[in-house]
């Protein structure tokens, strides 16, 4: 099954099966899968600040996003839409929601029948000030959920390790204000952001892509790249991908090439980005619980 953003629907339609079979998880994304959410890790982690996860798909997993959580005192509470497993009615009990990327268009709910209730869960968490990030598909959501509009790419698809670029208001964010102008990030997307919904504000951009990263209200931000994933992960997507990005003219092989020789700068910069927005996240879960006087 392809991983990222958003091709056609008949590309997609079978990861999006509720209750499909998981196919045996190994790897680094079974240590991601330890870290984040198997039971065992449950009791450890039962003082930790909980983050609810959305996953659209099996192979678009928390990835490098989740370890650097886990690893910082959070708690990974992954909801496997795809699979059939119920998103939870409300952020109650949650300081901080990450969505995470998938094949389908952030509109397509016969594709991905879980996407209403996931605009509902964003717009909430904007609302009421829960610490969001959406990733790729999870990013297109938010913009699409709050009266921004996602299209395909007219050029072919935005692959490989892309060169950021900052805007100004970036220098005061408290997620991205560390990332530096030309890095690197990871990308693997058919469909793209074409206008931000009101009131956001742009903090990064690209050459081939406008809206790279953007934040509305006070503590959500979606980003167009993929900060969780590392070279291995983008080759699986280029073993399923490869042929559609050939069609378009690009190169699966320079692109997972590419990802590869970015890996150890794009664990430093967008680790760091996780760990801040994990602090954001704990700032909300201490706001929210107030001063302990005792029992």
């Amino acid at each position: 099954m392809t991983t990222e953003t958003t091709r056609t629907t008949t590309t997609s339609a079978t990861a999006f099966t509720p209750g499909a079979l998981e196919a045996p998880v190994t790897g680094r994304a079974a240590e991601a899968r330890r870290a984040t959410g198997a039971p065992e890790a449950a009791e450890a982690a039962a003082g930790a600040t909980a983050v609810l996860v959305v996953e659209h798909e099996r192979e678009a997993g928390p990835g490098l996003v989740g370890e650097r959580l886990a690893a910082t005192g959070h708690r990974l509470d992954v909801v496997r839409a795809w699979r059939g497993e119920a998103l939870p009615d409300s952020l109650r009990g949650h300081a901080g929601v990450l969505v995470l990327g998938g094949a389908a268009n952030c509109e397509d709910d016969r594709a991905a029948p879980w996407l209403p209730r996931v605009r509902e869960l964003v717009r909430e968490a904007v609302t009421d000030e829960v610490p969001l990030l959406g990733i790729c598909l999870g990013g297109q959501i938010l913009a699409h959920a709050l009266g921004g509009s996602v299209a395909r790419r007219t050029r072919g698809p935005e692959v490989g390790a892309v060169p950021l670029r900052r805007l100004p208001a970036v220098s005061a964010d408290r997620v991205l204000g560390g990332v530096p102008d030309g890095a690197l990030a990871a990308q693997w997307h058919w469909d793209e952001i074409d206008r931000l919904p009101p009131g956001a504000v742009p903090l990064l951009t690209g050459d081939d892509c406008p809206f790279q990263a953007f934040r509305v209200g006070s503590v959500g931000w979606g980003l167009q790249f993929h900060p969780e994933v590392d070279a291995e992960t983008v080759a699986e997507w280029a073993a399923v991908d490869g042929g559609e990005v050939r069609r378009a003219g690009g190169s699966p092989e320079a692109a997972v090439a590419s990802v590869r020789r970015a890996e150890p700068g794009l664990r430093t910069v967008w680790g760091t980005v996780a760990e801040a927005w994990g602090t954001v996240v704990r700032a909300r879960a201490g706001a929210v619980a107030g001063p302990r006087h005792g029992y």
